[in-house]
């Protein structure tokens, strides 16, 4: 498998990496376990006061990392820049909050000496290695969310990181170095896919996480369960995105067309199905269609623009493939629709009308800047369309009626439900989802503890 940055604003290979062979593989897996020995039992304190030049090392490196991630994936160069600071930020977030998420509970007094013990404590301990597969969209964020909680609890990484983006991957183990992390606590491990099931199969990698596709999710859960270890699996997503009469159709609107195309429409949390009520379903179409018309697509180098190219050439096939399947089958297209006429992998943004349940656009992920509208009489056939999709990961909800806020709390089946706003990662609460978006959770205190070893400690009177 090729290991090269691409540019698919131009479709030119700029530069080609050799994977590592089993004797380099050997060399870091021994050193994340050395490392991991030695940085298990660091202070809260320490960890903290590295990960906090971490953060400020990616500061400083910002322009320069973003217009590597810009290079190597495509997306937007100012995008690019607020992924770096948002790195930053929940580098510093973790390493001001984890001492306090992970300090030691003490159960109730009754249950304590109900159980004949003195003193009950349930202290979290970091598990060891950790095996992070991460995907191109979101190159640092995506590392970062792992890194930054697993590393302040006292783990140790290891990142297989998608293909295309070995510079980005290269920069990571780079910065924590500089930061002062000791050799071997974060390391990057070039290697194709096919090398991931060795590498987790090594009794010294303790987990894994991954972010990606699903059939990579499934092929790493199964390798994982094999070896009974703990995995956490974020896969696509296809977000419903509905709006209710009594939502203000502007914002919903606008909002709605960021919410589609952000990181050129190629992010999980992306909202794609866009579900609304019959009764002001064409104002918003007219809204978010010439919304999405006017967005400007271009370099991604350029400041002015809003759309880039896809990662990939083969990504934006598969894309069209969802297209004109949807189109032959009897789709709408109220704009787009249509590969351009240009060098690079770019694909216009797009509004699908008239879906059906028997189009394969309804069931896959459209990883791209293409959004289907779909017509609801009410809420129950909202929340009947939202849940009719093998994904479940998060969910947009527009409307003033708290009564329907409640019923869609209730019934969307998905990690999150975002009421008059767009979905969105931070790293004070949690993420993740249901059904075939996966499961776990990551950021929050819910993702510092997925790689901990949940201890009960129990003195006896």
């Amino acid at each position: 498998m090729a290991i090269a940055t691409v540019n698919p604003a131009t479709g030119e290979t700029l530069k080609t990496y050799d994977a590592l062979d089993a004797e380099a593989i050997e060399r870091r897996l021994a050193a994340a376990e050395t490392a991991f020995r030695s940085h298990r039992t660091t202070s809260f304190a320490e960890r903290a006061r590295l990960m906090h030049r971490a953060a400020g090392l990616l500061d400083e490196d910002q322009r320069d990392i973003a217009r590597l991630m810009t290079t190597e994936m495509g997306k937007p160069v100012k995008q690019a820049r607020a992924e770096a600071a948002k790195c930053a930020k929940a580098m510093r977030w973790y390493a001001d909050h984890a001492e306090e998420l992970l300090a030691d509970e003490e159960p109730a007094d009754s249950d304590v000496k109900d159980s004949g013990a003195s003193r009950v404590i349930v202290r979290y301990r970091p598990l060891g290695p950790v095996l992070a597969v991460m995907p191109w969209n979101f190159p640092l964020w995506q590392v970062v969310r792992f890194a930054a909680p697993a590393l302040m609890a006292g783990n140790v990484g290891l990142l297989k990181h998608a293909s295309n983006v070995p510079g980005t991957a290269l920069y990571l183990e780079d910065l924590f170095r500089r930061a002062g992390f000791p050799e071997g606590c974060f390391q990057t491990l070039l290697i194709g896919s096919g090398a991931v099931g060795q590498v987790l199969r090594d009794a010294r990698i303790r987990a894994a996480t991954l972010t990606g596709s699903e059939p990579a999710g499934r092929a790493v859960a199964s390798v994982a369960g094999d070896e009974i270890k703990k995995t956490v699996l974020e896969l696509g997503g296809s977000d419903p995105f509905v709006v209710m009469p009594s939502a203000d159709l502007d914002r919903a609107a606008r909002v709605a067309v960021t919410a589609r195309v952000q990181n050129n429409g190629q992010s999980c949390i992306a909202a794609k199905r866009f579900i609304v009520h019959t009764d002001v379903f064409d104002a918003f179409a007219e809204r978010f269609t010439a919304g999405m018309t006017a967005l400007t697509v271009g370099d991604p180098m350029d400041e002015e623009t809003e759309i880039g190219p896809l990662s990939s050439e083969e990504g934006r096939a598969g894309l069209e493939e969802l297209v004109d399947e949807a189109v032959e089958s009897g789709a709408t297209v109220l704009c787009g629709g249509e590969r351009p006429d240009r060098p690079g992998w770019y694909y216009p943004p797009t509004v699908l009308a008239d879906v059906t349940p028997e189009m394969r656009i309804h069931r896959e992920e459209a990883f791209g800047p293409v959004a289907t509208l779909y017509r609801a009489a009410g809420p129950d056939e909202a929340v009947e369309i939202a849940n009719d999709s093998p994904f479940g990961l998060s969910s947009n909800v527009w409307t003033r009626d708290e009564t329907e806020v409640d019923r869609f709390v209730r019934d969307l089946e998905t990690g999150g439900v975002y009421v008059n706003g767009m979905t969105a990662s931070h790293p004070a609460f949690p993420f993740g989802g249901v059904k075939r978006s996966g499961y776990g959770r990551e950021l929050s205190g819910h993702g510092i503890r997925e790689f901990c070893n949940i201890t009960t400690v129990w003195h006896g009177a």
